[in-house]
């Protein structure tokens, strides 16, 4: 690899562990390096490059928006943002929308909903349910919603306020939460994506659908990562038949363009007035079309039932060639969001896959997380799983 050395970016706060390559350009799933080498983006900016890079139609879009307007404030009406409102709450079966730009910013106006929820219910102290292996942000709320210790370490005092259970264990929710009168929402990743690619059952779904029903609690979804069509639905809740209280949604969202987006329904939807919550940036004339043509494009290229085909097909191909490696545990996730597990620790693999001209990340350690653009065909997920075994067989043989 031809180093883009990380004494290039003295002034840059050192908050990463960077693979030392600087991109430059990218067409489609490929991108290219300062120094001209191609890679296969099998990561799609972490679940971000919906619709890949330099999408034909997608950026005249947005060169339009840019020459014509690209921020106000909220003070005035944003008409985009009523638009990609009424697009979200369409395919949702949900109420209204608040705009923001991070996933992080939508998950902390979610606690924030949930919390007045039950303030406004007389409830002093609003506990909200969160889950072993989550990852919600690193704001002092989201990273106390946060499980990961990596994440939480290091800060002092956390929030108080969330009740920590395991995924897809009813019983140990029950056990968790009954008695307590403080308890106002449950919040979960439907797929776990930081966390490790740990889906949660439909049957469990259901139950906790049904739980928060009979005790007025709130269900929210964090689908930061797994929304936008990247599990073959529009959003990952829905193969489960049921509808959240609260979505929020980032990443793939606007195509790479920041923007997120907190979608609330019946009684939550009514808990932020005037003065509650806020943002400059969010809901910009920008971001709002990059939103909206983003659906507009994923439903004219049929981009919903391409990722259920190619993620199927991608998944197989990863059984096929890793499965009866010793020290492969398996091969989960849905549509184009796939993680593999080792028995091994493999952080190694990000730098060595880009060596190898393939772009991926590692999460939980051991689990090989693969998030690429949903326009990705079935000869580039050949060349994905071709690029990858051998790199898989040294690190497992070691």
């Amino acid at each position: 690899m031809t180093a883009f050395i990380e004494a290039a970016s003295p002034h840059v706060m050192p908050t990463y562990g960077r693979v030392p390559i600087a991109l430059e350009r990218g067409q489609g799933c490929r991108v290219w390096d300062v120094n001209g080498k191609e890679y296969l983006d099998a990561l799609g900016g972490i679940a971000v490059n919906t619709l890949g890079h330099n999408h034909p139609k997608l950026v005249p879009a947005l060169q339009e928006q840019v020459a014509k307007l690209i921020h106000t404030s909220n003070y005035y009406h944003v008409p985009g943002q009523e638009t990609l409102a009424k697009l979200l709450t369409e395919r949702s079966g949900m109420t209204n929308v608040f705009f923001c730009n991070t996933g992080l910013e939508a998950n902390e106006a979610a606690i924030k909903i949930a919390r007045k929820y039950g303030v406004d219910k007389g409830i002093a102290k609003p506990e909200i349910v969160v889950y072993d292996h989550a990852f919600h942000g690193r704001s002092i709320a989201t990273m106390s919603a946060t499980a990961n210790p990596k994440v939480r370490n290091g800060f002092g005092d956390l929030l108080a306020g969330f009740t920590r259970v395991p995924p897809n264990d009813y019983e140990a929710l029950i056990d968790a939460t009954e008695g307590n009168p403080n308890i106002v929402a449950i919040m979960m990743e439907p797929i776990q994506g930081e966390g490790g690619l740990h889906p949660m059952r439909a049957d469990y779904l259901k139950k906790v659908r049904e739980l928060c029903d009979a005790n007025g609690w709130l269900l929210m979804m964090d689908e930061v990562q797994a929304g936008m069509g990247r599990t073959g639905k529009w959003f990952a809740h829905q193969w489960a038949g049921i509808t959240p209280d609260v979505m929020t949604l980032a990443k793939g969202l606007g195509s790479g363009v920041p923007v997120g987006a907190v979608v609330a329904h019946k009684a939550a939807a009514e808990v932020l007035k005037a003065g509650n919550h806020g943002s400059t940036f969010g809901g910009n004339p920008l971001s709002m079309r990059a939103g909206v043509e983003t659906i507009r494009i994923m439903e004219e290229d049929g981009l919903l039932a391409h990722t259920t085909e190619v993620g199927e097909y991608l998944k197989a191909k990863l059984q096929a060639e890793l499965g009866s490696l010793e020290g492969f545990v398996e091969v989960r996730g849905q549509g184009l969001m796939i993680g593999v597990e080792l028995t091994k620790p493999c952080g190694e693999l990000i730098g060595q896959a880009a060596e190898a001209g393939l772009l991926l990340s590692v999460t939980a350690d051991t689990v090989i997380r693969l998030v690429p653009p949903l326009i990705l065909s079935k000869s580039e997920a050949d060349e994905i799983v071709a690029r990858l075994k051998p790199l898989v067989q040294a690190i497992l043989a070691a």
